[in-house]
């Protein structure tokens, strides 16, 4: 089983970018499929966006669509959220979860990464 560390996390104004990485210790990194999510004060953590270990097909929340980018680079089992155009309402911890291909949930989560936009 992986365990995760993100990084990359801070403060930026609003318009800016942040890039978040998400490194996994353990084997068989690239056959897990990996997600972002994310928790606002006082709000239920939502799905962010995925990417899947099979062939790299992603998916995006729409309110992050056309601004966030997932990508993974499996020999340094590391995956990536590349956060463009931020808002102040993309302020939250980021957290990464991990999902092998033998499962149908994410079970290993990361222990997050704060984002904060300033407007």
């Amino acid at each position: 089983q992986v365990q995760l560390v993100e990084s990359g996390g801070g403060s930026v104004q609003a318009g800016g970018s942040l890039r978040l990485s998400c490194a996994a210790s353990g084997r068989s990194f690239s056959r897990y499929d990996m997600g972002w999510s994310r928790q606002a004060p006082g709000k239920e953590r939502e799905f962010v966006g995925s990417i899947m270990w099979s062939d790299d097909s992603t998916y995006y929340a729409d309110s992050v669509k056309g601004r966030f980018t997932i990508s993974r680079d499996n020999a340094k089992n590391t995956v990536y959220l590349q956060m463009n155009s931020l808002k102040p309402e993309d302020t939250a911890v980021y957290y990464c979860a991990a999902k092998p291909y033998y499962s149908n949930k994410y079970d290993v989560w990361g222990q997050g990464t704060q984002v904060t936009v300033s407007s």
